[in-house]
Parts: C-alpha cells; structure tokens; sequence
C-alpha cells in the first residue's frame, strides 16, 4: 500500500511539472509573458449602487433659461461607464461611518444632543451639524428635527443632510479603505476608489438615457397623468405636503429614472466634485470633463482651507420646481452645512470602454 502511494504521488508531480494536466505554467521561459504574479481581478459591483454605461449627450439647460443665469450652456459631451450610488446616502448607512472612522474612536453615542468620541478634531468635521435644521429657517420651529433627525431609528432611511462637501469626501475615503481592506484579505485587487460624481457624470445619470429631458422622468411636467406629484420639492408658495412629504422623504419613496436612480430630483440637493463657475462648461473638456479652479491648491482644498464654490445638483424637498431640471446648476460653499443638501457616491469601472461591453 505505501510503494502504491509512493508511486501516486511521484506520478502525480511528474504530470503536474509536465502540464500533462494543463497546469498553469509560472516561468516565462524567455517569453514575452508579463508578469505572472498579479493579483485577480472581478469587476465587482458593489453593494446597492447601478451601472451606468458609457454615452455622449447634451449636457446643459434644456428649457427656457427664465433668469438669463447663463451658466448652463448646452454643449455635447461623452462620459465613461460608472457605478452609481441608486439613493442618496441615508442617515444609517452615515451612522456606520461614524462608528468605523478613525482607529482610535470608539462608537459615538448621543449625550444631551452631543456626540461622545475620542477624536474632536474628525468628530468635528464629519459629524451631521443638527442645528442646521433650526439655524437655515428662521421663525420655524423645527426643534424637533434637530434633536431627532439624524439619531432617531425613525429616521434611519431618510438622507444624511447636515454635511459639508469635506465630510462628504472623507466618508468616500472611508467607504474605499473598507472595501478594499475586505479584498486584500481576500487576495483581490483593489477596487477603484469611491468618489463624488463629477457634475457631469451627475446630469447624465440624471437623464436615465434619454436626450434633452427637462427631468428625471420622461415626461415635461412635475404631475404624472393621474395629477401626482412626482418629486418631493415645494409646489406653488408654501404647501409642502402636496407631494405627501413636508421635508425630506425615505429613500426610494418615488418611482426611479430607467436607470434605476432614486431621488435625482427633489428630496436633498447633492454635492458634485467640480468647483461651480459660471463659464465652467467652456473650459471643461468635452470627454468626461470635470472643473477644478486653478487658483486653488491642493493646500485649500483640505476642511481648513478655502471656501471653494462647489456645485449641488437636483434640487431639494424646500426648493421650486426649477431647481428639479436635469440642466439647473447651482453651488454651495465647501465648508457650509444645510439641511437641504446630501449626496451619493459614484465609482469608476475599470478595463471596459464602449457601449457594446455593456
């Protein structure tokens, strides 16, 4: 029995060394083989976020532009294929950032409307400004969104608002590092990093596929055939609850746009990575063009530095309706909080290019 399993396995890293079962070969024999220790790689979707394949369109205003603003000039573009965040980031999944941000921070846990945590300086950057609720509307009392808003499991599936564009971005850096520090247990490739989507990337999700949309849905008007509302914004001069919402609503509370994307108009305003000018469109480029304004540094775009104009996108549940169109544009300074505005996180596919891969 020992010499028959003596000669098994002699038989067996003789045929593995000969490839007589197709064994995957390690050397390059002087071959032109690239390197033959690289990682795997899956172009892994992640959780809850939506392909949006690659297209050119009309990126700008494509209604009347009633205030003369200029500052949407309507010009072709191409934008590469991306992952999509299919709703704004809800006060839960915020509430994880918060617990995970920071090797030394322990779970934050409200006391007396404050957060408990050993590291102020973060805490102090990325924690939601409650008191934006009663600090934005005079004369309102909305107290009880400022103490319950954010911490309330009632609110859990209602968007993050009460962040700044900083914050924003430090939650993707955390998004990122948790994501990959998971594959690099696995022996998997880094995924690309998670980001803001760039205004335009923005608008063209926005769109659902379709040229010269007014909205995220097909049709030119805020009433579906049946009179209903169909973003939660500000109808006429003050009745909030027409469209059953008198502030924000849960996530996916209104129908999609055919990619799939909850709330791209109305709800909250989103932050964009572009700086906002006026005449942006004309420097950008036509190929996924992104705009970053010059006289800033990578020094001033950190949470103490400038105060840089950067573009919100979709409009919100205290805006008209105008606000709401796919081709409106309007900014927000980096460092301010509002209870009006969140966001959602994109992600580049890597190793694909044209429509025809998707």
């Amino acid at each position: 029995m020992k010499k028959f399993l003596f000669a098994l396995s002699v038989l067996a890293v003789f045929a593995t060394g000969c490839k007589l079962f197709g064994g995957k070969e390690t050397g390059h024999h002087g071959e032109l083989t690239g390197r033959v220790d690289r990682p795997e790689w899956d172009q892994y979707q992640p959780l809850d976020m939506i392909v949006i394949p690659p297209g050119s369109f009309h990126m700008g205003q494509n209604d009347q532009d009633v205030n003369y603003s200029q500052v949407a000039h309507n010009r072709q573009i191409t934008i590469s294929a991306f992952y999509m965040d299919e709703t704004e980031i809800t006060n839960n999944e915020y509430r994880q950032f918060l617990y995970g941000a920071g090797s030394n921070e322990k779970k934050p846990t409200q006391q007396n409307g404050a957060l408990d945590t050993i590291n102020p300086t973060l805490a102090a950057i990325i924690v939601p400004d409650t008191q934006t609720w009663v600090r934005d509307f005079a004369y309102a009392y909305n107290e009880p969104l400022m103490e319950n808003y954010f911490w309330h499991p009632a609110f859990d599936e209602y968007p993050v608002v009460g962040v700044n564009w900083y914050a924003a971005a430090e939650f993707c850096k955390w998004r990122t590092a948790a994501l990959n520090q998971y594959r690099a247990e696995q022996e998997l490739a880094n995924m690309p990093r998670f980001r803001l989507p760039t205004e335009a990337e923005w608008e063209y999700a926005a769109r659902g596929g379709y040229e010269h949309k007014i909205y995220p849905w097909e049709g030119p008007y805020l009433r579906n055939s049946k009179g209903c509302l169909l973003a939660n914004f500000k109808p006429g001069r003050g009745d909030y609850i027409a469209d059953n919402f008198e502030y924000t609503n849960p996530v996916k509370a209104y129908f999609p746009n055919d990619y799939g994307l909850f709330d791209m108009a109305g709800n909250v305003a989103e932050w964009c990575e572009d700086d906002f000018e006026e005449t942006g469109y004309i420097y950008a480029s036509d190929l996924n063009p992104v705009y970053r304004n010059p006289k800033w540094t990578d020094a001033d775009r950190v949470p103490s530095g400038a105060k840089i104009r950067k573009v919100i996108r979709g409009g919100s549940w205290k805006d008209i309706g105008y606000f709401l169109s796919c081709g409106t544009r309007t900014f927000e300074y980096s460092d301010t909080t509002k209870a009006f505005i969140g966001f959602r996180c994109a992600v580049t596919i890597l190793g694909r290019s044209g429509a025809a891969s998707f």
